[in-house]
């Protein structure tokens, strides 16, 4: 057997990599670009943990309940569990490895979050996920001295080794191409994917980064590997449309007093303070962005939402949301600190992908997975400031599944193997033409707004059994078939559930519905079927 295979290099293949060299486990750690440009860069707002340094009493066991909340009871509760119960290790872990947290007399200060009751967002201004990485890449570079942690940058994964048949399958290894050269290269051993949500298959829609195709994803789809609650998808309510892609305002400018008005009558109403006196602006994400989307459509009330942060002192955005401005005036010629912004929802966050169990082990043995292309800790919807941290603690528990399983085998830090120059038919095949990027968008985009029901849904169901029928790459039907699989899902959950809202079916229904949904290919063909939330277990299940 040879090395562990990571495929992506922002924060859980980081974290993943991390581990297994403290192991003394070699590992590949495979991304098509340097960890200085992965998607992890780019978020903003925060790391959760019960770290209680703002004297509110604050414990794991409350992290757990609103983490469980904010996905409306759908989440594993043996993965959220260890989540929140490790998290404030996790934060101190990144503190002792230089994170420049924002402190205060040696007190590391939290922030509100949506969601949440109590301040348990650590943060660094608006660039938390910048020097999170920054940390971590430091880290890393230790052990790739030691020779632990070998560097496949620029390298695409292009196809995943599978040997036997039907239950006796198992994940061997992977294939590579140097981007540059186009060599292939085989690398036997455990897999690890951490290589993010699939933004590709929203192109411009997206807060994420444009580079992310979502081909990778759509490729271990298409190799029936189960996934889990793909109809979930996250709704940020303040983005901005700027080239390529959507902008995030993130949700730290509403938990330092940002809120949210549309104009009624001529005038600004700040609907989500009158609607939920309590946590008001920072309610969860699906119910502010869904709030926007009613506002926005009322015939009283003007279609365009803002934020306001005319109000916050000055000593706020110098100390925390001065990075946060800059991006405002650079792209919006806008000044937050005097007027208004204007915001509407966007894509930012999938709570669906390779469906893992507490210990990250998908079904099929051999593959793992971490970071936003797994399901397991978000549920219906996911708490501000929970990504980074499940990232984190994610790949760890990765690295500790594959640690465990592999014991006793051999595991040895040999060069992949290199199989020569792609042919042309290899490359062919894996071409993803502009058009059917945009085609299957639009098919998309149609069915899988804020507000969902079945007519438009089976629209969209329809267009794609008709984008499946042309004539397409290997590679284009395989992002065709996610998209079915993705609609199939909305289609069946006949409730609304946090992000995924169905006018036609209003109400949650916990007895037919309080379930993960499943999506498999076999042969082509997409199954969908809903499966029983795991009960909690006194280990959280995270002991293979």
């Amino acid at each position: 057997m040879g090395r562990v295979n990571i495929v992506g290099a922002g924060l859980s293949g980081l974290s993943a990599a991390i581990h297994l060299a403290k192991a003394g486990i070699p590992c590949n750690l495979i991304s098509a670009l340097p960890s200085e440009r992965a998607q992890s860069v780019l978020a903003e707002g925060g790391i959760n943990a019960a770290l209680d340094t703002m004297g509110e009493h604050d414990t794991p066991a409350e992290h757990f309940a609103d983490t469980m909340k904010g996905g409306v009871d759908l989440a594993d509760p043996n993965a959220v569990a260890g989540l929140t119960e490790h998290a404030p290790e996790i934060v101190r872990w990144m503190f002792s490895l230089g994170t420049p947290f924002q402190m205060e007399e040696e007190r590391l200060i939290l922030r509100n979050f949506g969601g949440q009751k109590k301040k348990r967002t650590a943060y660094s201004k608006s660039s938390t996920g910048k020097v999170l990485m920054t940390a971590l890449i430091d880290e890393a570079r230790r052990w790739e001295d030691a020779g632990l942690i070998h560097r496949f940058s620029h390298h695409l994964t292009e196809d995943l080794t599978i040997e036997g048949e039907g239950e006796d399958r198992c994940c061997s290894g992977l294939v590579i191409r140097d981007t540059y050269t186009s060599r292939l290269l085989n690398c036997p051993g455990p897999v690890i994917l951490c290589s993010g949500g699939m933004n590709g298959i929203f192109p411009g829609l997206t807060t994420g980064t444009v580079p992310n195709t979502g081909n990778l994803t759509a490729l271990v789809f298409a190799k029936g590997v189960e996934f889990g609650n793909l109809e979930f998808i996250q709704y940020h309510p303040t983005t901005v449309g700027i080239p390529g892609k959507r902008m995030l305002i993130s949700e730290a400018a509403r938990g330092e007093g940002g809120r949210l008005f549309i104009l009624r009558d001529g005038k600004p109403w700040y609907f989500m303070e009158e609607k939920y006196p309590e946590l008001g602006n920072l309610m969860p994400r699906d119910v502010v962005s869904r709030e926007m989307f009613f506002v926005s459509h009322r015939p009283d009330c003007e279609p365009q939402v803002y934020l306001d942060l005319t109000g916050l002192p000055a000593a706020t955005w110098e100390k925390k949301l001065s990075d946060m401005r800059e991006e405002i005036l650079h792209y919006l010629s806008i000044d937050p600190v005097t007027a208004p912004v204007p915001v509407s929802p966007g894509i930012h966050f999938f709570m669906g992908g390779v469906l893992v169990d507490a210990a990250h082990r998908s079904s099929l043995p051999g593959l793992y997975a971490a970071g936003e292309c797994a399901c397991q800790y978000h549920g219906a919807n996911r708490l501000g400031g929970n990504s980074m941290l499940g990232a984190l603690y994610g790949g760890k528990v990765a690295a500790e599944s594959v640690t465990l399983t592999c014991k006793g085998e051999s595991l040895h830090s040999d060069e992949p193997v290199d199989l020569g120059l792609a042919p042309t038919q290899w490359r062919e095949e894996r071409m993803v033409a502009p058009v059917q990027v945009e085609r299957l968008c639009s098919v998309l985009w149609e069915g899988l707004g804020i507000a969902r029901e079945e007519t438009v849904l089976s629209s969209a169901a329809k267009g794609l059994e008709e984008l499946l029928a042309g004539d397409l790459t290997p590679w284009e039907r395989n992002r065709a078939l996610l998209g079915k699989a993705i609609v199939s899902s909305a289609l069946a959950r006949r409730e609304s559930r946090g992000a995924h809202y169905r006018t036609d079916f209003p109400q949650r229904d916990d007895a037919q519905f309080q379930k993960t949904t499943v999506a498999v290919c076999r042969d082509g063909a997409i199954d969908i079927v809903f499966r029983p939330i795991p009960e909690r277990r006194t280990d959280n299940g995270t002991n293979p």
